[in-house]
Order: structure tokens, then sequence, then C-alpha cells
């Protein structure tokens, strides 16, 4: 899975849990209260809250904080966002795609666009760097839910479309309007997932060294910083010895 996976283990191996963990935390509850306004604020007749709600409690978002952001929805508290998709092309020709949530265009588009210029990258139009993605649902699992076979079995009853399971881990996938009936039927196999998400799965990669890689590494991370980014995703490649290196 390049470009996801890696980009999160890389964020993990950097020591910036509790940083990034407060960010995630601020993120989570914004998508909760968007797809609240948006929608049904009951789960249960909300399919975007739904799945919003099980992201947060796979990474261990607090009840409390979950049902502080649905009720902001109900309250009529709260910014009304816009969602906006940037896309883009970082260090080395990595495609780039920016998911934010703003009450503010103007200010994130400047935000976005300078970002992207100051850490060698540049911004394009919509729909210049998505083709070479997919729009993909995208579970994921510890590797001791089972081994292989089990996992490959219950995706497969789930109606999964494929499986990656390697040791520390297992991402099933799934296509995007599928990810809400997948999920739950994972669950009643698998028990809850450590992440439920739609995600740009990239159809062809960029391989980099590890000067390309530090390089980029720079650019997400400056997104990645604004409060307005809800997700990044870029389609490089990197070896088993440059991510060490990182």
């Amino acid at each position: 899975m390049a470009g996801h996976s890696k980009w999160a283990n890389i964020q993990h191996r950097k020591g910036r849990q509790d940083k990034l963990r407060a960010k995630l935390f601020s993120k989570l509850s914004k998508e909760i209260t968007v797809a609240a306004k948006m929608g049904d604020p009951d789960p249960d007749k909300n399919p975007r809250l739904r799945l919003a709600v099980k992201e947060a409690k796979g990474q261990s978002v607090p009840k409390d904080v979950i049902e502080r952001a649905i009720k902001k929805s109900l309250g009529g508290e709260g910014e009304n966002y816009d969602e906006i998709r940037y896309e883009g092309y970082g260090p080395g020709g990595v495609a780039v795609i920016v998911e934010a949530m703003t009450d503010n265009r103007n200010r994130t588009a400047s935000t976005v666009r300078s970002t992207f210029s100051k850490n060698g990258g540049n911004l394009g139009e919509t729909g210049s760097v998505s083709f070479m993605f997919e729009r993909k649902g995208q579970v994921s699992y510890p590797g001791d839910v089972g081994d292989a076979d089990t996992v490959m079995m219950a995706a497969i009853e789930a109606g999964a479309e494929d499986v990656e399971s390697e040791e520390e881990g297992h991402i099933i996938w799934c296509a995007d309007t599928d990810l809400n009936d997948v999920s739950n039927a994972l669950e009643t196999e698998l028990g809850e997932s450590e992440s439920t998400k739609l995600v740009w799965r990239p159809t062809t990669t960029t391989e980099l060294d590890l000067e390309g890689m530090q390089k980029l590494m720079k650019l997400l991370d400056a997104l990645e910083e604004d409060d307005d980014i809800q997700n990044v995703t870029a389609n490089f490649e990197a070896s088993d010895e440059v991510m060490a290196q990182l």
C-alpha cells in the first residue's frame, strides 16, 4: 500500500504521537460534527456518521468527546465547514491529495498553496493527480485477530475486494460505496477494527531515494500540521532501507 500505510508508519516512528494524537482527535471530532450536521444525528440512521464514530473509537477517542461532537451539531454550534480537495505534486514528482474541512476557503487555499511552494512542490488544479488514485474503503485490523487465511475468508464473506496481510496487521480493501456494509460484516467476524475509513489508494507510484523522502516528508508534515487539513495522501514508494533511515 504505497503512500498510505508507510506514511502512517513513518509518523509512528518519529515519536510525534502525543502531538499527532491531539490533532487527530480534533480532526475526527470535526468529521463527526460535520457528518451529524449533514444527516441524522443518530449513527444508526447516518452511514457517514457511523463510519466517523467507528474510526474515532478505533483511534481511542474518548466516548464523551464523541458525544460532545455530535451534540455540537444538534445545538447548531460550530462553524459551517466546506469540504475541499486540493491536488498537486511534491518533491520528486510525487502526487499529493490534500483533503480539507474549512470555515474559510481563502485562508485554506492560500495556506496550502504556500506550503506546497515552500517545500519544493506545486499545487495543481482539481483532477491533476487524482486520476492516479482510486477511492476505496479501508479497514485495518491488528495481526493478532487471526492468520492471513482467517482474515481472507472473513473479508470474502463480507464482500471485500482485497486483503494485504503482514505480521503487524491486515488491511482489507473494498469499494468505497460498500465500506459501511463490509465493515459491519467484518466486525461480526473479527471484532472492532483499528481503523475504518475512505482513502485514496494509489494505482501508480513514484520511487524515492532517502533525500527525496526527506524532502517529501517536510511537505507532508507541514500539511498535516494545519488544522484545516483532514487527510494527506501521497503516491510515494520507498525501499525498506530508505524507510529505516528516516
